[in-house]
């Protein structure tokens, strides 16, 4: 029984690495396209941009970031540094980023510098009428394994979480924090 545990995982193990090669040499050296999210958010883009800017609550509507720790004293933009626990998948990692673009009210951007490499944007768009902002969301992260496989495997349930983080983002910004 044990030997042929042993033998399933060589295989399977075998299988992902080429796999994982094949992947890797069909995006010619170009990293696992990012997950696109998208939502409207029935509020003006500064209103919107309040929230998103607002490092400490990412929490709030971010429910796989379980803490943030930001240093006190270092004003929030390019170049800053914060790490946050997230639990993805029932694994919690400690996810070291860094803020690489901060354009208020339009572009938000972090590098993963952990374990999962990676990165994100955000952006902010004004409605037609200024009452509604676009909120475009894209993000990559890469496992340390198996990164093309991994990435493409992973990203389907990573796609829905961040549609449903965007729904609680959508929700904090037009009817504000719940109270304690």
């Amino acid at each position: 029984m044990i030997r042929g545990a042993i033998r399933l995982a060589i295989v399977g193990a075998g299988i992902g690495y080429a796999l994982d090669r094949v992947l890797s040499e069909q995006s010619r050296g170009d990293e696992p396209e990012p997950i696109s999210s998208m939502i409207v958010v029935d509020a003006g883009i500064e209103q919107t941009w309040d929230v998103l800017s607002d490092i400490a609550s990412q929490p709030v509507w971010m429910a796989e970031m379980k803490d943030i720790r930001i240093p006190s004293g270092v004003p929030v933009g390019v170049g800053m540094t914060c790490e946050a626990d997230v639990r993805i998948f029932g694994i919690t990692v400690t996810d070291p980023v860094t803020i690489t673009e901060f354009e208020r009210p339009y572009r938000y951007a972090i590098s993963h510098d952990g374990t999962f490499k990676g990165h994100g944007t955000i952006t902010l768009e004004s409605g037609a009428d200024g009452t509604t902002t676009i909120v475009r969301w894209d993000e990559l992260l890469i496992p340390p394994v198996l990164p093309h496989l991994g990435a493409l495997v992973m990203a389907p349930a990573l796609g829905a979480i961040f549609q449903a983080d965007l729904v609680r983002f959508k929700e904090l910004v037009e009817t504000g924090p719940a109270a304690d």
